[in-house]
């Protein structure tokens, strides 16, 4: 386990200064490491695709744990020293790990050297939902995930409908999974400690909709594009016209006079498919 002392030690041999860009935060309490790993639910049968391992505290949490760890580091001098980290502070089991330098906005099935059965990470915080629902879209093997990202984003991925802060990754989220907040991350857990708070976000996969995931996202993007609008006037562009939309809504029962943030990701499913039928 990488202590303090640790962290600070490896940053200063490889010449690592945090950076605000790639959104570098790295945790330095071992406690919170483990925490994540036996909230994560992860076992010994699990293959697990790490996000931003950055220093390599969480991968050593969670190595003696899993069968496997792919840890994806976008940063080429973390993603280097990440196998030797390994390799001095948990030599058993070295073996198991696999690092790929890429851009995990980028990531398909044939990077990885297995499919992955969960995920697990502290994810960077200025692209943390869109690698969330880039990975839930192009890993179907995963069957849960549990990130640490920024608390606001927490709150509003697991927001339910009818909730101040319920938008579109709180739908988007729900296209894939069952959501829910999974606890609460202080801000000294961190080196260097962020201006915000943190929180645990965990994802359980469920059935996918039958229905064509990029026509549904559209009508997302546009109920929520304003917010205050009623879904009638909101969806009216996407639509071709507010008569166009309240026709559509009826079909679905739908309330034209509804609000995006009243709707649950079935509900956009149906919007979707009365706009497929022929008119």
């Amino acid at each position: 386990m990488l202590g303090p002392a640790d962290i600070r030690r490896l940053a200063e041999q490889l010449g690592i200064r945090p950076t605000k860009t790639l959104g570098q935060n790295f945790v330095i309490d071992p406690n919170t490491v483990r925490r994540i790993v036996r909230v994560s639910g992860v076992g010994p049968a699990d293959t697990v695709l790490e996000i931003g391992p950055g220093l390599g505290s969480l991968t050593l949490a969670l190595l003696p744990e899993v069968a496997a760890v792919t840890a994806v580091e976008i940063d080429p001098v973390l993603a280097g020293a990440l196998p030797a980290t390994v390799a001095a502070h948990a030599p058993e089991a070295a073996a198991r790990l696999q690092v790929i330098e890429a851009d995990a906005l980028r990531l398909r099935p044939e990077d990885l050297p297995a499919a992955p059965s969960a995920l697990v990470a502290n994810l960077p915080y200025n692209v943390a939902v869109p690698v969330l629902l880039h990975a839930l879209e192009t890993f179907p093997t995963l069957r849960t995930a549990l990130v640490m990202v920024q608390a606001e984003v927490a709150d509003r991925l697991a927001a339910p409908p009818g909730s101040r802060v319920y938008g579109i990754p709180s739908v988007k989220a729900r296209w894939y999974a069952e959501v829910s907040r999974a606890g609460a991350i202080g801000r000294l857990v961190f080196w260097p400690a962020p201006r915000v708070d943190s929180a645990l976000v965990l994802l359980r996969r469920r059935p996918t909709p039958d229905a064509d995931r990029a026509a549904v996202f559209a009508v997302i993007d546009a109920a929520f594009a304003q917010r205050r609008k009623t879904l009638r006037a909101a969806l009216a562009g996407w639509a071709g016209s507010p008569g166009a939309a309240e026709a559509l809504l009826r079909a679905a029962g739908v309330d034209p006079a509804a609000r995006g943030e009243a709707l649950d990701i079935d509900d956009f499913v149906r919007i979707a498919a009365a706009h497929s039928l022929p008119r």
